[in-house]
């Protein structure tokens, strides 16, 4: 028996693209130093040489580990005085077993779990098997921190895996950006500046910026620069690339204002560090003390649309540029956003981004919730050729997150979702948004679906609280169809055909392609004795649903067993959903 040891670049590819030259330079001097020092000190054979990757073997565990420190300290060296975003970063996997070999490859179960072990790790971290962790002392040999059960690709069943540092009194791995890649990108507003020189408005700058950081920071999909930070900014004629490196931000919202009559004229610029252009700008003219009450909604027209840039700006990236090349955030990004236009293509690609995403990240909750959200919705539109698999792979992807984060909120609120939608086991899903409400009071989500599955209840009342809560947490939501649609189906179920037709006509002004939206409304129109607009609307369903059937309609909705359904689905039959 032989303990294997596998090493390979973090993002090897991008970094290929970015400066080929000095990368292969700087792997082919760390190779040299793991071959001619670091493996004979420590009794070691170097098996294997990838472009990007080794693969060693030594007599003992403790010593392979020992290498594998010396292999994340040779790291360092070689990135002595590079700028951070090309620095080499290995993770590394280690596991003990038997080593297959002939004259042009090595083979066998052990060398494939000791690779897929690695892609545990993040940059700069040792993974090992339980079988290297017996043969290590705690303190002594390593910092040892057990990850758990975890799952890999292509190995049956979950594995028991550890994450290793050198021994001594701080942590294995410091919690930070260099450990795990962000999920989402950051911005920097900085204080707006004024033309005309005088004081008399010379605060509403900073107030400017203040408010539109408060808003912005209530985004689930963006990470926000604290004012105290930016306001460093004020007046110091810095540029786009000065500013987002000393904060590390990869979008900054800057702007400039002047008197204009009695009002004043604002400017906005949102630039890209990436490549230093202006990707939104807008110019607005409104009343100083307007503004300040905030009673204009110029500060959410601001927000709604520096989201949104921002939303496309990295959807267009993750679309135009190699999966592999793509920064976690933008593919995250460029996931949700497919995901939600709820096209057959788009939704297609979104699956291909969030697998790349989890193979990168295995360890990271949240892209396992999305995609455990992808596989309820693909049964949700009538796209899942065996609906009874999506089911037990949404909840395989929820578990996966939840095991790597058990407070993860975005993770129990898709257990949720999946068990109302796909299971119909409502008392369950209950549990789940409850739970996740308790981890954050303030997701959106879990008040607009828990809503939801009130309404399949026959609770109206109390579903209408709940997603008009959920609409109030969340009222620049970049899916705001989504919240929009499900809270038309709250309406509907407390008797408000009005305002569920309402709801449901605005969630469709942004989005056609979901098939609950209008499902709820020929329900409400029907209701209403519109029962001319009702056929219409289902004429449009069946174009985007053609397998639905009162029949399956009954069998996989969640309201099936309530009155509610029983109302729901009569009302469909007679707008002309076929039996």
């Amino acid at each position: 028996m032989r303990t294997l040891l596998f090493a390979d670049i973090v993002e090897s590819v991008r970094l290929m693209e970015e400066n080929e030259t000095g990368t292969v330079q700087r792997w082919r001097k760390l190779v040299g130093r793991v071959d001619k020092d670091i493996l004979p000190r420590y009794q070691g054979r170097l098996v294997k040489s990838l472009g990007d990757g080794l693969l060693m073997e030594f007599s003992h565990a403790p010593l392979a580990v020992k290498a594998a420190f010396a292999v994340q300290n040779a790291c360092s060296d070689i990135n002595d005085g590079v700028p951070q975003d090309l620095h080499i970063l290995v993770r590394e996997g280690a596991h003990v077993g038997h080593l297959l070999a002939d004259e042009h490859d090595v083979y066998g179960a052990d060398v494939n779990l000791a690779a897929r072990l690695t892609t545990l790790a993040g940059p700069g971290e040792i993974v090992v098997s339980a079988d290297v962790r017996d043969q290590l002392t705690p303190v002594l040999d390593a910092d040892i921190e057990d990850l758990g059960a975890c799952y890999l690709k292509h190995v049956n069943e979950p594995v028991r895996a550890y994450r290793v540092g050198p021994p001594g009194p701080r942590p294995v791995i410091e919690p930070g950006p260099v450990s795990m890649p962000q999920l989402r990108p950051t911005v920097a507003v900085v204080p707006f500046t004024e033309h005309d020189g005088s004081l008399e408005h010379h605060v509403i700058g900073e107030v400017l910026a203040d408010e539109i950081i408060s808003a912005l920071s209530r985004s689930s999909e963006l990470n926000v620069i604290s004012r105290l930070s930016t306001t460093v900014f004020r007046e110091r004629q810095a540029s786009i690339e000065e500013i987002s490196g000393y904060l590390t931000a990869n979008y900054v919202l800057s702007g400039s204002y002047r008197k204009a009559g009695s009002k004043l004229r604002i400017n906005f610029e949102l630039a890209s560090s990436a490549n230093l252009t202006i990707i939104w700008s807008d110019s607005i003219v409104c009343s100083p003390t307007v503004l300040i009450s905030g009673k204009d909604g110029v500060v959410a027209g601001v927000v709604t649309a520096v989201s949104m840039a921002i939303m496309a700006r990295e959807l267009e990236r993750a679309q135009s540029q190699p999966l592999p090349t793509v920064e976690s955030y933008t593919l995250l990004m460029g996931a949700i956003a497919l995901m939600h236009r709820l096209s057959v293509q788009d939704f297609d690609r979104s699956r291909q981004m969030l697998q790349a995403l989890t193979e990168r990240m295995p360890r990271q909750a949240v892209p396992w919730a999305w995609m455990a959200k992808w596989h309820v919705l693909r049964v949700q539109q009538g796209w899942a050729d065996d609906p009874n698999l999506d089911a037990q792979l949404a909840l395989d992807c929820g578990r996966r997150a939840l095991n790597v984060d058990p407070r993860c909120s975005l993770a129990l609120v898709v257990m949720g979702f999946a068990h109302t939608n796909l299971l119909k086991q409502l008392d369950i899903a209950e549990e789940q948004y409850d739970l996740a409400l308790r981890v954050n009071p303030n997701d959106g989500m879990a008040w607009l679906l828990k809503g939801t599955l009130l309404a399949f209840k026959d609770q109206g009342k109390l579903a209408v609280e709940h997603t008009q809560h959920a609409l109030k947490l969340s009222p620049l939501d970049p899916h705001r169809y989504f919240y929009d649609s499900l809270a038309a189906t709250a309406a509907l179920s407390a008797g408000q055909y009005k305002r569920a037709i309402d709801l449901a006509k605005r969630s469709l002004r942004a989005n056609r392609t979901h098939t609950s939206t209008f499902r709820a409304l020929a329900i409400s129109q029907w209701q209403l004795g519109l029962h001319d607009d009702a056929r219409k609307t289902v004429t449009e369903l069946l174009k985007l649903e053609p397998s639905l059937t009162i029949a399956r309609y009954r069998e996989r909705h969640p309201s099936g067993g309530y009155e509610t359904g029983r109302i729901w689905s009569s009302a469909l039959e007679g707008a002309g959903v076929p039996q």
